[in-house]
């Protein structure tokens, strides 16, 4: 009884990791939109670059700029004193580094109390 329950555990894990496998490696593509104003739009485990593309800029309110990710993560960062001011964004393979990257722009570029406003990591990211 314990052995075919175990056996039952087994091949349910087994299965589990082939589904999980072969849905992330055919879903790898993402996007961050950029705005005005804090404005953003996500999107990620796409099966297209296109597709994730399109997805972000429609998610993102205004004129935004779109900045692919593929098996990367990426990051938004904005002034919390002054939203509709500086701001900094990335793309990195890790989070940590998108995330410090998008800091450091947005101080770089005059943000005197820089916050994280989104982030995102597809599905190899």
């Amino acid at each position: 009884m314990v052995a075919s329950w175990i056996r039952l555990g087994v091949l349910l894990a087994v299965v589990v990791a082939i589904v999980w496998h072969t849905s992330g490696s055919a879903r790898g593509a993402g996007a961050l939109a950029v705005g005005r104003c804090g404005a953003y739009g996500n999107a990620y485990d796409y099966s297209t670059q296109t597709a994730a593309l399109q997805a972000a800029k429609a998610k993102c309110d205004g004129a935004c700029t779109t900045v692919a990710m593929k098996r990367a993560c990426a990051a938004l960062a904005v002034d919390l004193k002054n939203p509709c001011g500086s701001f900094g964004y990335a793309v990195a393979p890790r989070i940590s580094s998108a995330l410090n990257s998008s800091m450091q722009n947005c101080y770089k570029f005059g943000g005197q109390d820089c916050v994280i406003r989104t982030w995102a990591c597809d599905a190899k990211g």
